[in-house]
């Protein structure tokens, strides 16, 4: 006999049950997946002991994380029973959606195809089928991937160091996402499919959205980047965790360093002509972009590509405008709110920015984070060859700079933008890279457990969504901080911390989901990187720190 405490009260069960089962004979609407105590857990697990249960739906991250794989795997298997001949790939895409393409097709897909597809899709969520978790021996796995054509999927099968692998079985159709499903078709009850030349476009619920399904939105800047991103993974020919393993293999693991720093190069050296072409008018360079993306790096990079250019520039803190702790916002917690634009002392920034660009003597305020106030900080006297670069969250936000015109200010918006995948059917994660990166950075120069690095992200991604996001478009220029070879290096300052994550915490699931793709990745050693990397900014030793 045992107890389950859910939504307040006290049940008692004599047999082992599926938390499924609970949900379906207490009708509770709307639940995904389970927190038990602190775990998250699928409704297929077998419960049978003291818990407190809390039913999740929609407007959790991890939730909506298994709605999307149980997505995916549901198209695949459409896709499958449609042309067994065609290799479909899937990558992230512009408005949150998921991208799917036909493997080197030189037609894009029609609009026959997408209803044939749509349709297939809806009479598998309609049919209800059980998706039913199964271990199998690796050579097991291999013989199920020879048998679906997935030849990709059995080339990964090769770096993987466990002997048994996870599978999803649905109907006869066997695949794996690589994380957590639904237990049953029906539960993805929304979507929206729609074409994107050359390929289709898949929009699903998300937490973000409140569990609603996002509106979509065209993106030209982002889809050029990413299209890039693309062209890049053909041009390094490594554009998944097989490609990249096996330049390792054949020593060339320097090459493909020395291969993503010149990118990286070849885009400053860009990023610096297009800025001195319109010196004249440009007096501020502003620099935004979500966590991790290696935007202090950046700053530096930039300031010595125009240094190289004639052009002087001067580094200005926007969180030295911090309004004193009295004054700022509060959060619907009533904590401080330090992310919100509010947080910050607008007026004078835009005062002090004006003056400075029309040749005033300007002392600008330096923030005492111990006494919680500005103190006066450093006084500058500029003239018209010297721009100002700023860099913050609000960095892109009209609202910081309402005072300069439009054309005396370029907008440099930076991120790590990937068409990197798992195997063909799994992308990797923009954000799963931030992620790590920030994991890494936190310990080597915080000495902050991952735990707390986990617990405080779905913060971090609120005021992203809230801040950053929505000005991503006022871009002048997209910089693409991403390096192909990075999870190779940061694999192992990575893995044993996210290992540590004991079992009954609530952040072992994304701790866990980070492994089981990290376990793939081989090795490099970071004594072959560049002083001045941007990925030095999280493993250590860069160039532009002192200790």
């Amino acid at each position: 006999m045992y107890k389950l405490k859910i939504m307040g009260k006290e049940y008692t069960y004599d047999t082992p049950r599926t938390l499924e089962s609970i949900k379906d004979e207490l009708n509770i609407k709307d639940a995904y997946c389970v927190r038990l105590n602190t775990r998250v857990k699928e409704l297929k697990y077998v419960i049978s002991s003291d818990c407190d249960v809390e039913f999740l739906g929609l407007n959790n991250s991890e939730t909506t994380i298994m709605y999307r794989n149980t997505l995916r795997y549901i198209i695949y298997m459409a896709l499958h029973s449609i042309n067994k001949e065609l290799c479909f790939e899937c990558n992230f895409s512009v408005s949150r959606g998921l991208y799917f393409g036909i493997k080197g097709a030189k037609k894009p897909i029609t609009y026959n195809f997408l209803a044939v597809l749509k349709q297939k899709v809806d009479e598998i969520i309609k049919a209800n089928y059980d998706i039913k978790r199964v271990t199998v021996t690796k050579e097991e796995a291999i013989k199920i991937y020879e048998e679906l054509g997935y030849t990709d999927k059995i080339e990964l099968l090769k770096y993987r160091p466990d002997k048994t692998v996870h599978l999803y079985e649905c109907n006869g159709y066997y695949n794996y996402m690589f994380g957590y499903m639904l237990p049953k078709t029906s539960y993805v009850k929304e979507y929206q499919m729609r074409l994107y030349s050359p390929g289709i476009i898949v929009l699903y619920p998300r937490s973000d959205s409140d569990g609603k399904i996002p509106r979509f939105e065209d993106d030209k800047v982002f889809a050029e980047t990413l299209r890039k991103a693309n062209k890049w993974g053909q041009i390094s020919k490594a554009s998944s965790i097989t490609e990249i393993n096996k330049i390792i293999e054949n020593d060339k693991d320097v090459e493909l360093i020395n291969l993503c720093e010149t990118k990286h190069n070849n885009m400053l050296a860009e990023l610096g002509e297009e800025i001195q072409k319109d010196i004249e008018n440009i007096r501020l360079i502003a620099i935004a972009g979500p966590s991790s993306s290696g935007k202090t790096t950046f700053c530096n990079r930039l300031r010595i590509e125009l240094l190289s250019r004639g052009i002087s520039p001067i580094m200005i803190s926007i969180d030295d405008y911090y309004l004193p702790k009295n004054e700022a916002p509060r959060d619907e917690n009533g904590d401080l709110d330090l992310e919100h634009i509010e947080a910050l002392d607008i007026d004078l920034f835009n005062k002090d920015m004006y003056s400075l660009i029309n040749g005033e003597e300007v002392t600008l305020p330096h923030f005492d984070f111990e006494q919680g106030k500005r103190v006066p900080g450093k006084t500058y006297k500029i003239d018209e060859n010297t721009p100002i670069i700023i860099e913050g969250i609000h960095a892109l936000n009209d609202r910081l700079t309402a005072s300069i015109p439009s054309n005396q200010t370029f907008k440099i918006y930076i991120a790590p933008h990937v068409q990197l995948q798992i195997d063909n059917q799994n992308p990797i994660s923009m954000t799963d890279i931030r992620l790590i990166r920030r994991i890494v950075r936190d310990k080597q120069f915080r000495n902050c457990p991952c735990e707390d690095t986990l617990k405080m992200w779905p913060s971090v991604r609120r005021g992203e969504f809230r801040w950053i996001y929505p000005n991503q478009a006022h871009a002048n220029y997209v910089y693409n901080s991403e390096l192909t070879y990075e999870l190779c290096v940061l694999k192992k300052y990575a893995l044993s911390q996210l290992q540590e994550v004991k079992e009954d915490s609530e952040y072992y699931t994304v701790a866990n989901r980070l492994v089981k793709f990290l376990k793939h990745f081989k090795d490099i050693d970071d004594e072959w990187i560049p002083c001045n990397s941007l990925l030095r900014e999280f493993i250590g030793k860069s160039s532009f720190y002192k200790k």
